[in-house]
């Protein structure tokens, strides 16, 4: 069995061979692109385990490398835990392709997992809808400073047709504001038709998924959030306990423990961004439908409404467990949803109801993670 560490980049590659020994055998930079690389792997003529890290197309390049008749095992790894790689004082490509070999002969290798073509797709059209969002917001705040800076008052309802058909209708002192508000109309436009399509495409894919729809019956949370979870989650079973889910997104705090000393800090944010940020606003959600997610949460404010914040974090953390148990399970959410909670009503708190089911008290049963 040989051992092969690679260090790729798209111009050129290095890539370094142990023996079962772990002696060094071969140390060698291919020029070219991945398909140079691979026929290079191509002449190994023995069985071999391969590593090398996560980057950009690392999907594709592992599909490629599989297929290889000698591969007897792939790995990519964790590049922001290879400590011995980033925290080196000496950092090299050949050096790097070293590294990586005799992790993967040591077996130490901080593995990442490697979904399917079609999931790597579903992850990236749902991330692409959150940077057409993020760019119909930056568009709408500049029309709003458009008319702001020509002293001009914008109404309520400005992104309805009646407000489009307002907007039209204004006058500038320039010819120059009025090129600006005609292009940012039709960019937003632009981005309301390139969102609704990819909407579309998304709740077509999700009627694939049967988790999705077991997703969406805790109360608060959409379809956008579901699909999301299902998604990065993608194989239930890979986790071996229900609270890596929080681990997994991020919602766990970084822990500096020593002796009798335990020093909780801010959440890790670890993992994809986007579904960390859904799950807030679901859990936000969840607390002003559903008395069983608004008691969790209010357990944790206690007397201190200084720390709602982090509450609602805890909460998502807490609601993202619920999610793994479910799918683990298969069992639907019994949480029944109620009145819209307004705190500045008095008197309007619904009664709770605490949630069944072996999988979701499970889910309970674990800590908030403040």
């Amino acid at each position: 069995m040989l051992y092969v560490g690679l260090d790729v980049h798209w111009k050129k590659s290095n890539l370094c061979i142990l023996n079962e020994q772990g002696r060094q055998i071969k140390n060698q930079q291919v020029a070219g692109g991945w398909n140079r690389m691979l026929e290079v792997l191509g002449q190994i003529q023995e069985p071999f385990s391969l590593c090398f890290e996560a980057s950009c197309g690392y999907g594709h390049l592992y599909q490629c490398i599989a297929r290889h008749p000698k591969a007897q095992r792939v790995l990519v790894g964790h590049p922001g835990q290879m400590r011995l790689i980033y925290k080196s004082k000496k950092k090299h490509d050949r050096i790097d392709a070293a590294k990586i070999a005799k992790l993967l002969y040591l077996d130490a290798v901080p593995q990442v997992y490697v979904p399917s073509a079609d999931v790597r797709s579903w992850r990236g059209l749902i991330e692409w809808r959150v940077k057409l969002l993020h760019k119909r917001v930056a568009t709408k705040n500049q029309i709003r400073a458009l008319f702001k800076n020509a002293g001009l008052q914008t109404p309520r309802g400005l992104w309805t047709k009646k407000g489009a058909a307002w907007m039209q209708t204004q006058r500038f002192t320039t010819a120059f504001e009025i090129v600006r508000r005609d292009m940012l109309l039709e960019e937003l436009a632009d981005h309301n038709r390139r969102i609704k399509q990819i909407t579309a495409a998304l709740n077509q894919e999700a009627k694939k998924h049967p988790a999705v729809a077991l997703l969406r019956t805790i109360p608060g949370v959409g379809p956008r959030t579901a699909e999301a979870v299902v998604a990065y989650i993608d194989q239930p079973a890979r986790f071996a306990s229900v609270r890596d889910a929080g681990v997994y997104f991020g919602l766990v705090p970084c822990q500096d423990a020593s002796a009798d000393k335990n020093r909780l800090g801010h959440i890790t944010r670890e993992g994809p961004a986007s579904v960390r940020k859904l799950l807030i606003e679901a859990a936000w959600q969840g607390v002003n439908r559903c008395s069983a997610i608004r008691d969790h949460y209010q357990k944790i404010v206690g007397d201190h409404p200084d720390q709602r914040k982090i509450a609602l974090v805890a909460t998502a953390r807490w609601l993202v467990v619920v999610m793994l148990a479910m799918l683990k399970s298969g069992e639907t959410c019994r949480w029944k949803r109620d009145l819209i909670f307004n705190p500045r009503v008095r008197g309007n708190v619904p009664t709770f109801s605490p949630p069944v089911g072996d999988a979701l008290q499970a889910a309970d049963a674990s800590p908030t993670g403040r």
